[in-house]
């Protein structure tokens, strides 16, 4: 037994004793063999901790398990069978592997990849990694949040430019933070009511980023054009006539509360931004230059970060899984009923060209935005059963950020995946995590999804065969419908 498996089979046995000494029925779910499909390869380059050993997702109602682990917020097996019953589940026919909010890690992300057991490691460089046999036969999923937080934007965005060359089926989903830095490049000079406001909504998070540009790119160039701050903040920050403008101006088309949180969003964040600036050893009016340079990076056809927000799209379904940032609302639920994921994506695809202001702010937002708040757009019954009509029965997801990785939900009656399992840096240490962070969630084709995090002990293994007992694959469900269209009615 190596030392790891060591530690995890310590952790369970205290567990087991714990539980013997509360009262009431008690299950500890038994312990399964190290799964041999799980091989993290090269991790020694970037060590962290990661579970070899597999327990069974979701407890009965009459067991208690008790551990620091346990996540109270999780529905019982019962509770998720009911929801299951009758729905016509299709599983995924290929491997996919989710990985979400990485903001702005390398080796956060490199670490998820090789959780997955779709990346081998070779060496201790950005670039020093290369697909396995299983990643390529593997779709990877990465849900949104790519930029703010963590050590290095650039260091992210060229680790995962080398991942794509690479070769490997990769979707790049929107996140909110992605999004809010393309409004805040593409409109950060508009005075329109709905647009004057964009580049102070990126607030002190967008600040790193910004700093690495400068130290990059614009430090010495000779041409960067600098502003004295006065200038920039007339340039760039809202005008006073905007805090009474901007409510008038989108009056019915967003929540109320939400409108009057957004207001007070952009007073607190004026202050936030040349705060930052200064501690992060830049004079406001450096930022014109900066911007200058991200917009030739991020939105020129020839620059070098093009390609993120090119092929960024918003959703991807594989059989009754939906793949996004956050969740849907009854609009993007109707869309998904009548047109699928390619018309929710086209949607997408229209406003990222045409109105970033509606696509932050709608429905289309409200994909990469939701946490199902009272200020977030609805998602009731119709919203439900649109889902259902496009044969659409959980929602895998990243946006809330959890300590103990991924877990299973009931939200808005709705069997939600989340997968946002801190593994950024900076995220580990506000919320006290030790060591370095990975997580990842992989759906293998035989009908389990398996979930990895370096702060869970053990392998969560959520079996369809116990959990959806009418599920089918899609390769099998596809090759009955193609033999029934064959057959001369």
């Amino acid at each position: 037994m190596s030392l790891e498996i060591g530690k995890y089979a310590e952790g369970r046995k205290r567990m087991i004793e714990l539980t013997q000494s509360s009262t009431g029925p008690v299950t500890v779910p038994p312990p399964i063999d190290p799964r041999s499909g799980t091989q993290y390869q090269g991790l020694h380059w970037r060590p962290v901790r990661l579970p070899r050993s597999e327990e069974q997702w979701l407890m009965p109602k009459s067991g208690l398990c008790v551990g620091t682990h346990r996540d109270p917020e999780e529905p019982t097996l019962e509770e998720v069978q009911r929801y299951a019953k009758g729905k016509p589940w299709v599983w995924p026919d290929e491997r996919v592997c989710f990985i979400s909010d990485v903001h702005a890690d390398a080796d956060a992300f490199l670490r998820c990849l090789v959780a997955t057991g779709g990346v081998r490691l070779t060496g201790p460089g950005d670039h020093d990694f290369e697909l396995t046999d299983e990643g390529r036969k593997s779709v990877f999923v990465l849900g949104g949040d790519c930029f703010d937080k963590g050590p290095s934007n650039l260091r992210l965005l060229r680790t995962l430019s080398h991942f794509r060359q690479l070769g490997p089926n990769l979707k790049i989903l929107a996140g909110n933070h992605d999004l809010r830095l393309l409004l805040g490049i593409a409109y950060a000079e508009r005075r329109e009511p709905t647009l004057d406001h964009l580049f102070v909504r990126l607030g002190k998070k967008t600040m790193k980023l910004f700093a690495e540009v400068y130290d990059e790119y614009v430090r010495h160039d000779p041409d960067a054009e600098f502003l004295s701050d006065e200038e920039f903040k007339a340039r760039y920050y809202p005008q006073e006539s905007w805090y009474e403008d901007f409510p008038l101006a989108i009056r019915g088309t967003i929540p109320e509360p939400k409108i009057a949180k957004e207001v007070l969003r952009i007073r607190q964040k004026s202050g936030e931004i040349e705060a930052m600036a200064t501690q992060l050893g830049m004079r406001l009016g450096m930022l014109h230059a900066v911007l200058k340079k991200c917009e030739e990076l991020f939105l020129s056809p020839g620059g070098e970060f093009h390609w993120f927000f090119e092929e960024m799209t918003l959703a991807y379904r594989r059989g009754s899984f939906l793949f996004v940032h956050a969740g849907v609302d009854e609009v993007a639920a109707a869309c998904l009923a009548e047109s699928g994921v390619a018309g929710l994506n086209h949607w997408f695809a229209e406003l990222k060209e045409h109105d970033l202001f509606a696509l932050y702010h709608g429905s289309v937002g409200n994909v990469f935005r939701t946490k199902y708040r009272d200020i977030d757009f609805a998602m009731g019954d119709s919203g439900r059963a649109a889902l259902a009509r496009a044969g659409i029965y959980a929602i895998v997801h990243g946006h809330r950020n959890l300590l103990r990785g991924a877990r299973i939900s009931l939200r808005a009656g709705i069997l939600n995946f989340e997968c946002d399992a801190s593994v950024d840096t900076n995220t580990r240490a506000l919320e006290g995590l030790e060591g370095p962070g990975a997580a990842a969630l992989v759906f293998e084709p035989e009908g389990k999804a398996c979930a990895m995090s370096s702060d869970y002990p053990f392998i969560r293994v959520f079996d369809s065969a116990k959990l959806l007992p009418f599920s089918t694959q899609l390769g099998q469900l596809q090759s009955t419908s193609e033999s029934l269209r064959s057959i001369d009615p």
